[in-house]
């Protein structure tokens, strides 16, 4: 079928989209009615006994919310940070005696760091929340899990009727115009209040849009532009919706390949860039039970695919090679050169094979540490054909030449500076792993300077697991390139020896030199995946 880009064309024609959607998401994973009894095998006890101290916040909440004022605080705080932080991640692993298998499968539980503000001078206030998905409140009164997970087979014990019944909202956050949204990339976004932090219900972005996926990973322009995605199947849909939060654009069309799981993407200032990894998904494992995590196929022999979509026309794509890899994130990309003989350069960070990441994220939840591994950067460099630019419509091998840098670091969760999103930038900040041991997670934070290729570290101990760090620009830096780098680091952590939680704070122009201040949980919560720093 040939889709069109949403300008221009009528409501019906994106209704037929939405529904040729939903119909294939029914397809391919939930219907799952009849499966009952092959499925309960792959439910886990709830018990979680470990002897790594490392994974004890992966037990989880039990659903409860968290509130905390007048946070102990070791060191001081900048002056210039005011504003809240929130995290999204999976908050509640069991029900009853029943247990997730795999950490993406947790309920959502977004935080909120206030800095400043309401939470007063100087001081910082927290709260934490479980997203009121249908899911979540459908299986709070009963008691127990009622739905399929993405990586547990859970046998269906209510109606499916579309991706939202299984909505987790368990992965990023994103306040777009003063809503804030509570993202899973396998459904719609969840809007909650960005003062209490109470649930509204899923965001339907427009009639033709709704139930449609949304994913976890969009990318703002220092304009406010925001692009995003969505996958299912052979379908993928891409998004632009501006500052004040209506979309401009969408357009739903036939994938290179089908690729039941992309959860990054990379924007440029002319292109929308994907990798999509060799995956397929057995159905007939899925109909014999499997959860839909574990019925996907890992092809070492195929290609990632990488597509480019032309932001300004949706239906001119190009797709190139490269051999079989697996990437979760993205840090940035940026283009250069006159139209039709551009040149794309992108970082991300490669992960292992699918098989050995699902189960190494198994393994942490039934409380056992997995062997050491290691996710490292790749830097590629992309020179598109000077013919692919002018031709409309889809090139399915474009011309082009491809090469690829690595550094042998452990890394994970890239970010860049906000202000240079899509643009040429300098600096990419990781959480990385230094003398851990058999430990799991990650302990330091690591800054590369892509132009002199130096590296900047700092570690804590093996008995601090660091998450996902944010650049928070400081008040009155230059915008663009002119201000990268100039702002501070801000992110959570986790001390096994005291079993508490805590928001650290670094100068992201002196890393090497600790942290400048530490603002301490009077308990811990569960690890997240990722978060967002809005100023006051």
């Amino acid at each position: 079928m040939n889709w069109r880009s949403a300008q221009g064309v009528d409501a019906m024609t994106m209704t037929l989209q939405r529904r040729d959607w939903l119909k294939f998401g029914a397809a391919t994973g939930l219907a799952w009615t009849g499966l009952q009894e092959a499925m309960a095998q792959g439910l886990g006890a709830a018990a979680f006994a470990s002897g790594a101290p490392e994974l004890l916040p992966l037990q989880g909440l039990r659903g409860q919310d968290l509130d905390a004022r007048d946070l102990q605080i070791e060191g001081r705080l900048p002056d210039g940070l005011r504003g809240t932080y929130y995290r999204n991640g999976p908050g509640l692993m069991a029900r009853g005696e029943e247990r997730y298998r795999h950490w993406f499968d947790g309920d959502g539980l977004v935080q909120a760091w206030t800095f400043g503000g309401s939470a007063g001078r100087g001081q910082v206030a927290h709260k934490a929340r479980f997203v009121q998905t249908r899911k979540f409140k459908a299986e709070a009164e009963a008691g127990r899990f009622l739905l399929p997970a993405f990586g547990t087979a859970i046998p269906p014990r209510m109606p499916i009727q579309n991706s939202d019944s299984l909505n987790v909202a368990n992965t990023s956050v994103i306040l777009l115009n003063g809503r804030l949204h509570a993202l899973w990339e396998g459904g719609s976004a969840y809007e909650l209040d960005p003062q209490t932090l109470a649930t509204r219900g899923p965001r339907v972005w427009s009639p033709e849009l709704a139930g449609m996926p949304f994913s976890a990973h969009p990318k703002v322009e220092p304009d406010g532009t925001v692009w995003n995605f969505g996958t299912a199947g052979d379908r993928m849909a891409v998004y632009q919706i501006s500052a004040r939060g209506q979309v401009v654009r969408s357009e739903v069309f036939e994938s290179p390949v089908p690729v039941p799981m992309v959860h990054d993407f990379a924007m440029s200032q002319r292109f929308l860039v994907f990798l999509l990894p060799p995956i397929q998904l057995d159905m007939a494992a899925v109909r014999g039970g499997q959860s839909m995590l574990d019925s996907m196929r890992w092809q070492a022999q195929d290609s990632t695919r990488v597509l480019v979509i032309d932001k300004a026309d949706f239906s001119r794509r190009r797709v190139f090679e490269v051999p079989a890899s697996l990437v979760f994130h993205f840090g940035n990309a940026w283009d250069e050169g006159a139209a039709g003989a551009e040149t794309l350069h992108l970082d991300y960070v490669e992960s292992r094979p699918l098989p050995q990441a699902n189960a190494e994220l198994q393994q942490v939840m039934r409380g056992e540490r997995p062997a050491p591994q290691s996710s490292q950067p790749r830097f590629m460099r992309l020179q598109m054909g000077a013919a692919a630019p002018g031709a409309a419509g889809v090139q399915p091998s474009a011309p082009g030449r491809i090469s690829v840098q690595s550094r042998s670091e452990s890394v994970e969760f890239p970010v860049v500076d906000p202000r240079v999103v899509g643009q040429r930038h300098r600096h990419v900040y990781y959480p990385t792993a230094v003398d851990l041991g058999p430990r799991w997670g990650y302990n330091g934070l690591m800054h590369l300077d892509l132009e002199t290729g130096r590296r900047e570290r700092f570690a804590f101990g093996p008995e601090v697991v660091l998450e996902e760090h944010v650049l928070v620009p400081k008040p009155g830096t230059p915008q663009g390139a002119a201000g990268e780098g100039q702002g501070w680091l801000l992110g959570l952590g986790y001390d096994c020896r005291r079993q508490r939680s805590f928001a650290s704070v670094f100068d992201a122009q002196a890393l090497s030199a600790g942290p400048l201040a530490r603002v301490w949980l009077p308990y811990w919560v569960t690890y997240g995946f990722h978060g967002k720093f809005y100023a006051a």
